[in-house]
């Protein structure tokens, strides 16, 4: 294990942050890392310590870590997270906050490394059988990524650990052992310590095997991100709604590829086989007046008007209710929806009469007229005209001079609110960014 494998994946005179946890990885890793500075003084490296606090130890290993980095004269920073393993359990819990965590504290240039082995990999490949994984899945870790403006590198990932104990023994390293690896009740440690052995006591070469077959995956994904990148941007609009129609003149495989990268790129999760047919039967093929919605975690997934919306739940606004006092000031909205401002160069509402309340609501029922328009309409209609999505319905400020509805900004005047001589006024509402 020699460094010219690392120093051939750096850049000379770049920005790295490594993930040092104090265990054994990540030790070979930082003074490998220290090795290559002293041969590449350009080359900058810090060092990023998560403290979960799940351990009675957690304090002594980030003393550990800090005392080590300034022996070998690292710059080295301990981050405290909490970790909620309710929803999706500890280990998950725990490596979500961790790269929450680490990106978070990531600076402009710098590019993350972390320490996963060739072991680490045949694991992760184990436990995506485990959930019946797809080849995205079943790639695993790949040896560098883009997050954000970031690369994230994990430049020992084919090393074995016992490559690594035999570099940490010649160079007489130490290293923390985290008590809780040695808790099988948690899946990877279980693959650890009863499968993986018997695996690479038939089979040595296991874990580099399975390292060729996570490589292979996720050539076949990348090729498919390829072949699927131009079709999905034109079925995509701005906003990142995808237009679902074309999708059903498709193959089942085909449409389930453009649906995992659509929620890809929308942030969202790798969806399961059966959580794509549920989008297809219950979302897409629902009837035409259905509002449906599927739950994805922190997200929800709905339809309108023949798009797919990828969204984070809003709470209602419906109970809420906001008196404009001075309109020579800016009305600040609840729940980031920006400001009001009123422009009095603009002639398009009325003037409030002196026993009139201008009030800003996010709710309104009932039969309206509108200025310019013959008849009246019920606000639901309204709203389908104007292409206003069921779940934005309730997130529009709406204008009131007592109970009167008077106009949403940008979007209609009724008649009661409409100016009819120059001493008129505008509304602008200017949505947070």
């Amino acid at each position: 294990m020699s460094l010219s494998h690392l120093a051939s994946l750096l850049t000379p005179d770049a920005d790295y942050v490594l993930a040092f946890s104090g265990g054994l990885d990540s030790t070979v890793l930082l003074h490998q890392l220290v090795c290559c500075q002293r041969q590449q003084p350009a080359l900058r490296v810090r060092a990023l310590h998560v403290h979960h606090g799940l351990s009675p130890n957690a304090d002594s290993w980030a003393l550990h870590c800090q005392y080590l980095c300034q022996q070998w004269q690292i710059p080295c920073e301990v981050l405290h997270v909490q970790v909620d393993g309710r929803a999706n359990g500890i280990e998950a819990a725990a490596r979500e906050a961790r790269y929450q965590a680490l990106f978070q504290q990531l600076q402009s240039g710098e590019h993350l490394l972390t320490a996963q082995h060739l072991d680490d990999q045949a694991e992760t490949l184990l436990l995506a059988l485990k959930r019946g994984s797809g080849p995205a899945g079943l790639a695993a870790m790949p040896p560098q990524r883009s997050v954000g403006a970031h690369r994230h590198l994990r430049p020992l990932l084919y090393v074995s650990r016992q490559q690594l104990e035999n570099y940490a023994a010649e160079h007489q390293l130490r290293w923390i052992e985290d008590e809780s690896n040695g808790d099988s009740r948690y899946d990877r440690n279980f693959l650890r310590q009863q499968v993986l052995p018997l695996l690479q006591a038939r089979w040595p070469h296991f874990s580099a095997a399975s390292a060729r077959s996570a490589a292979l995956c996720g050539e076949q994904e990348q090729l498919l991100d390829e072949l699927l990148a131009e079709q999905l941007g034109q079925l995509s609009d701005a906003q990142g709604a995808l237009h679902f129609p074309p999708l059903m003149n498709m193959s089942e495989a085909r449409r389930h590829a453009l649906l995992r990268r659509w929620i890809a790129q929308q942030g969202g999760a790798m969806p399961s086989r059966e959580a794509l047919k549920r989008i297809t039967d219950e979302v897409i093929n629902s009837r035409e007046d259905a509002k449906p919605c599927l739950r994805f975690g922190a997200f929800e997934l709905r339809r309108y008007r023949q798009q797919l919306y990828w969204l984070t739940p809003q709470p209602s606004l419906s109970q809420h209710s906001l008196t404009w006092q001075d309109r020579t000031q800016p009305l600040d909205l609840p729940a980031g929806l920006g400001s009001l401002q009123a422009n009095a160069w603009i002639a398009e509402l009325r003037q409030p009469a002196a026993d009139e309340a201008i009030t800003v609501r996010f709710q309104a029922q009932g039969y309206y007229h509108l200025q310019g328009r013959a008849g009246g309409r019920e606000m639901k209609k309204l709203w389908q005209e104007l292409g206003v999505a069921p779940w934005l319905r309730e997130r529009i400020p709406l204008i009131y001079f007592n109970q009167t509805l008077i106009s949403a900004p940008g979007l209609f005047i009724t008649r009661e609110g409409a100016a009819s001589n120059e001493q008129g006024w505008q509304a602008i509402w200017s949505p947070q960014q």
